[in-house]
């Protein structure tokens, strides 16, 4: 009895504790595009260099349920990571990470962060 309540237990913590990871796409050249179709949003994703080391990468966000698109553009160095929701879809997570030329961006889903509780 105490073995089964206890692996109950335990199982029920880590699906707590383990995030639903969706999707990922890798993006390794300028102009090639890589796209998420999870959650309620479609994403297409590219980048093309730009002065200095930066990558200037362009998400844009298109509701499955119509809508008007949402475009995120933003400049990443190597080794920069950056996530956030997006207006209206806080239930995903999407993150955005380079290494070298590669871009790799994932979502999450079921996520619910506080602003006060993310990694410094």
């Amino acid at each position: 009895m105490i073995r089964r309540t206890l692996g109950a237990s335990l199982l029920a913590t880590l699906l707590v504790a383990t995030p639903v990871f969706a999707e990922e796409t890798h993006v390794g050249r300028p102009i090639e595009a890589g796209s998420l179709h999870e959650g309620r949003l479609d994403m297409v994703v590219y980048y093309v260099p730009v002065k200095g080391d930066l990558l200037e990468v362009t998400a844009t966000f298109a509701p499955k349920g119509g809508g008007d698109p949402q475009r995120v553009v933003m400049g990443l160095a190597d080794r920069d990571s950056v996530a956030f929701s997006m207006p209206g879809n806080r239930g995903s997570l999407y993150t955005f990470s380079r290494s070298g030329e590669k871009v790799t961006v994932s979502t999450e889903t079921g996520m619910r962060q506080r602003v006060d509780a993310l990694p410094d």
